[in-house]
């Protein structure tokens, strides 16, 4: 079997995220029954609305930073950190005033595969907007609430 060689990054990426999403390109660079691995590049201010996938996904940050939420908690990432999302509970990721670009890998056993390609499904609360800071709890999780980590 030759090996298949699947281009990501600047050039091959296009409009990307779950339903409500802004200012975030991206493209699936595998997937199967097993689960969806994806690259996502959030420009400033961008963001994935609170959604919930019926599978656990890991957010892995290779580059600049910003927040993501799980549930009421939210709190900064940054490059080399990576956020677990469990399976059905609403989370999101975010930038104010900084990039960041990630790789996510959504992990799913074979009777998920009809599920787990670009079916998430949206949260009520909210109403598909990302709620007031005070909505993912009282604070960050890393010290300070301005900007993003570098």
């Amino acid at each position: 079997m030759p090996i298949e060689i699947r281009r990501f990054g600047v050039g091959n990426r296009r409009p990307d995220g779950p339903i409500g999403s802004v200012g975030l390109t991206g493209q699936v660079l595998y997937s199967d029954g097993r689960g969806v691995i994806s690259e996502l590049a959030f420009a400033r201010n961008a963001r994935i609305e609170p959604h919930a996938s019926p599978n656990t996904t890991c957010f892995i940050v290779v580059e600049g930073g910003g927040w993501v939420g799980v549930g009421d908690e939210w709190t900064r990432i940054a490059a080399g950190e990576t956020a677990v999302w469990p399976a059905d509970i609403p989370h999101a990721a975010w930038t104010e005033h900084s990039e960041m670009r990630a790789f996510v890998v959504e992990l799913a056993g074979p009777d998920d595969h009809d599920t787990v390609v670009g079916r998430a499904r949206p949260v009520a609360r909210g109403n598909g907007q990302l709620v007031a800071r005070t909505g993912f709890g009282s604070g960050p999780t890393h010290g300070g609430s301005d900007g993003e980590p570098a």
